[in-house]
């Protein structure tokens, strides 16, 4: 167990030999012997941010052994002043888990869209390949064949768990871990310390996540932090700042690129492809649903051969991937279809929608709502598609947290009404999945949108257990089906 002096010696500073037992930014985590970090909030337009130095007494009321801070205290326990919390509790949670890096071969994944799909495939295919091979993503963590579900609702935990996570990967002797990055995390700190082998840019949409990062450049330069701090980019051709990126070393995928393929069909199975590597060329198969995660699949492609799986491993992988948790899960076939996925914007809910109305003879179906405390642009933008895309839409909650859940419904019908959609308003989630469920037909897609892998419902304050694949089943045994 690291003691106080080991952790303070970092920044130069005395500290006696106490045993640390812990650290955490959060105050109701502290337990006797933790560190707590005090950080300031994050500022959104929606809400005062909260400041992490106003519950220093609730952590020291919980058994801290000392404090680590920004701003200058008196306390009656350790006390380490810093420019910057965020960085210290990531440089803090390296060394308390001894610096975990340093025995795995460590594979970052980011980008706007299919960060889960991307990180989860190549996984596989490291797993596949080389065996021994850990994961952390949005749909959960895997270290060899233990899943287990993700930490908290981010796409990337705070530093302690990420380091902890990465520390038990080596303990068990695994040799790789494939880490999703989200831009939150890369501009909060949370994978500070960490140099990847491999990192890949799979694709960025300028106007997601302005909330948070003010501007698209502000957004870009966060998700680039990935590309510099590893030693090969693998980068989607198609990036709009692929020239800025590619000044690194790096290996390209998609049209144009290095990696890339010919002849796309998309069958009620899959995608079947002809994929081109500067390693050789092959047919491929992958059984998922959408053109979309054609990109996803060259991406993972690339990394893996660029890491050493060779190209016949490469293939096989695609075609025995199992599919991703909430991202275009089909939990029913016949008579009418059931699919979760994880579209939560417009465009993520667009390519959903485009993707299964080829395939869908009857009906589209649509289960969807907008989390609050979030851009308010979403619901707009989710509210238009619906009515554009979808033959009728079911607009209930998603995580409204502490906006004002009518408000948020009344957004996505005024944007529908505007389009000529016809939607029904059905506040509780379960009673709508319900309702598009019994009111399904042969040959019609139900296709519950939003929330995909995640297990809990956010009402106000409160997270209350949530399955979406369960009150899917739960209403199909509602009406009679299996």
């Amino acid at each position: 167990m690291p003691t106080l002096k080991e952790l303070f010696a970092l920044f130069g500073k005395e500290a006696p030999e106490v045993p640390v037992r812990g650290l955490t930014l959060d105050s109701r985590r502290v337990e006797p012997g933790f560190v707590f970090v005090a950080v300031p909030g994050v500022p959104l337009p929606h809400r005062k941010p909260l400041d992490g130095h106003d519950f220093v007494p609730e952590a020291l009321a919980r058994g801290a052994v000392a404090v680590v801070g920004e701003r200058p205290l008196a306390l009656p326990v350790p006390y380490l002043q810093v420019a910057d919390g965020r960085q210290a509790l990531a440089l803090l949670a390296r060394r308390f888990h001894g610096e975990p890096d340093r025995k795995l071969l460590l594979v970052g994944v980011t980008g706007s869209k299919g960060k889960s799909t991307t990180a989860s495939l190549l996984h596989h295919l490291l797993k596949r390949a080389q065996g021994g091979s850990a994961l952390l993503s949005t749909v959960g963590l895997r270290l060899g064949e233990e899943a287990r579900p993700p930490v908290g609702h981010f796409t990337t935990p705070e530093a302690p768990e990420v380091y902890a996570f990465l520390r038990e990967a080596a303990d068990r002797g695994l040799k790789s871990a494939v880490l999703e990055v989200s831009s939150h995390a890369l501009a909060l700190k949370r994978v500070e310390g960490l140099t990847f082998r491999v990192g890949v840019f799979v694709n960025f949409y300028p106007d997601d996540h302005l909330d948070f990062h003010g501007t698209a450049e502000a957004y870009f330069r966060a998700k680039a932090l990935l590309v510099e701090r590893s030693d090969l980019a693998v980068l989607a051709r198609s990036l709009p700042h692929f020239p800025r990126l590619a000044q690194r070393p790096h290996l390209s995928f998609g049209e144009g690129g290095e990696v890339y393929a010919e002849g796309l069909r998309e069958t009620p199975e899959g995608l079947a492809f002809r994929l081109h590597t500067p390693w050789g060329s092959g047919e491929a198969f992958l059984p998922l649903l959408g053109a979309y995660n054609l990109e996803n699949a060259l991406a993972a492609s690339a990394a893996a051969l660029a890491l050493g799986v060779g190209l016949e491993a490469v293939l096989e992988g695609l075609a025995t991937f199992p599919g991703v948790p909430g991202r275009m899960e089909v939990v029913l076939k016949a008579p009418f279809r059931v699919v979760i996925d994880f579209a939560h914007t417009g465009k993520s809910l667009e390519a959903a929608l485009k993707t299964l109305r080829p395939t869908t003879p009857g009906r589209l179906l649509l289960v969807v709502g907008a989390a609050g405390e979030r851009d308010p642009q979403r619901r707009v933008d989710i509210g238009r598609v619906a009515a554009r895309l979808a033959d009728k839409t079911f607009f209930t909650e998603e995580d409204h947290r502490g906006e004002d859940l009518f408000a948020i419904l009344e957004a996505m019908a005024q944007a529908a009404r505007a389009e000529g959609g016809v939607y029904e308003l059905v506040p509780d989630r379960e009673e709508a999945i319900l309702k598009a469920i019994l009111e399904a037909r042969p040959g019609d897609t139900v296709l519950l949108a939003g929330k995909g892998h995640e297990a809990t419902l956010e009402r106000g304050q409160v997270a209350l257990p949530w399955n979406e694949r369960e009150a899917a089943l739960k209403a199909l045994r509602a009406r009679g089906l299996p």
